[in-house]
């Protein structure tokens, strides 16, 4: 590419075609086609706070800005990475300072909203009740678990897809034809699966990949640049950097986090935890997976991971950085040196395809509830023997459904606790003769 057609210079290739209206919109139909329920909440103009939910790439930001556009709205945008509770304060109050004058409701976009604090969090309601503002919020994670309670009843949650191939063929064509950079070269396309396919079904990755290829392609005899699934992968292999958002290969990174814990090497765990911090990390994503891994790895070997994962997950929300790598720290290292055992999640796997092989079972009589007449002379809950009314609180009755009475879903890992179970359970079938 010559000197004329410098990219550097411009802004991103994804900001320069970023969607103003609806009709330039691209994906969402579900949202923003004819009919839809954001289509005719702007049409009306009469807007009430949600909540954006979905993965990275899919238009959150640009149908929070189309919104903000069309309605004719001021429109603030905050980003949870790097903003606090001072700086939602001043747009709070100074929205209060306009609204004496009539001027329209503004809309206060806050990205990734599932960062921020619940003291942060807290800033908002006053403002979002009394309508001062109209809060737009951003989340690739499930607000249920990431905003608060207050804060989520009063807004609505829409949730957005991953773009198929149609929505980003679309994209494509509009970058090619519409760009003040790329419309202006001879651009061939002969293959667009691999586009796809490493765009993952989001936008921003999908035009940055477009921007490598281009700005490192060779033209041509024809003065043209040629992309196939070939050049994609060769493209990208060789400015992998400029592929990933911060640097680091980020599903590498978590993967050999998560293998360090599970292998026990404490050392492992805290060095990959601190390139995922390094590179900007959401200390919360790191948490999540740690509740994950302490349910999955360790499990009943030694239940007490579960819950300190779980107030570590708490605590992070609670403190943020910088004080939550101490946090994240402990648990690592803990997580770490704890023995492991995968029977929770080899039992459950293991009841799951049973339930797929054989289907809906009948629940046995005695087990059943009997609430009516009825349903007591159908013999339902006949027979029940209740478990605390006998010696250890253990009865030898049938629990599963007749036709795979025999099966044992759960077998106890080797592990000191998981032995004391083992025994005890033996010792509890062998005398009751199971």
């Amino acid at each position: 590419m010559n000197d004329n057609n410098n990219i550097s210079s411009l802004p991103p290739l994804p900001e320069r075609i970023r969607a103003k209206t609806l009709d330039e919109y691209v994906g969402q139909d579900h949202l923003t086609g004819p009919g839809s329920i954001l289509r005719r909440m702007i049409e009306s103009g009469n807007i009430t706070s949600f909540i954006l939910w979905g993965p990275p790439g899919v238009g959150k930001t640009t149908l929070a800005r189309i919104i903000s556009n069309q309605l004719q709205r001021p429109f603030y945008h905050l980003s949870a990475i790097n903003s606090g509770v001072k700086d939602i304060r001043e747009i709070i109050d100074n929205a209060r300072d306009k609204s004496i004058f009539a001027k329209p409701r503004p809309i206060l976009f806050i990205d990734e909203i599932h960062r921020f604090s619940k003291s942060q969090q807290d800033a908002l309601l006053g403002a979002v009740e009394d309508g001062t503002i109209t809060l737009v919020g951003a989340t690739t994670e499930n607000p249920s678990f990431e905003v608060i309670s207050p804060l989520l009843s009063r807004c609505q949650v829409y949730v957005l897809k991953s773009l198929d191939s149609k929505a980003l063929d679309n994209l494509l064509t509009r970058a090619l034809k519409e760009d003040i950079v790329l419309s202006r070269l001879k651009i061939k396309i002969n293959e667009k699966e691999s586009l796809f396919r490493y765009s993952g079904g989001d936008a921003r990755k999908l035009l940055n990949i477009i921007e490598i290829i281009v700005s490192n392609a060779k033209a041509s005899k024809g003065g043209s640049i040629v992309i196939d699934n070939k050049t994609v992968k060769e493209k990208l292999q060789e400015n992998i950097s400029q592929y990933d958002k911060s640097g680091e290969m980020h599903y590498d990174i978590i993967s050999a986090f998560i293998k360090s814990l599970r292998g026990s090497d404490p050392n492992g765990a805290i060095y990959w935890m601190a390139r995922m911090l390094s590179a900007g990390e959401d200390p919360l994503f790191i948490a999540r997976r740690m509740v994950v891994l302490a349910a999955e790895d360790i499990g009943l070997a030694n239940p007490n991971a579960l819950l300190l994962a779980e107030a570590c997950f708490s605590s992070v929300h609670k403190t943020g950085m910088p004080e939550a790598r101490i946090i994240l720290s402990e648990t690592a290292l803990y997580l770490a040196t704890s023995p492991k055992s995968n029977s929770a999640i080899a039992a459950i796997d293991s009841a799951l395809q049973e339930v797929s092989r054989s289907g809906d079972l009948s629940v046995p009589l005695h087990l059943r509830n009997a609430p009516t007449k009825l349903m007591e002379e159908l013999g339902y809950g006949k027979d029940y023997k209740y478990a605390h009314s006998y010696e250890n609180n253990f009865v030898n009755q049938q629990y599963l459904p007749s036709e795979i009475q025999e099966k044992i879903f759960y077998e106890p890992g080797e592990n000191p606790r998981e032995a004391d179970l083992r025994k005890l359970l033996e010792r509890l079938w062998k005398r009751y003769n199971i």
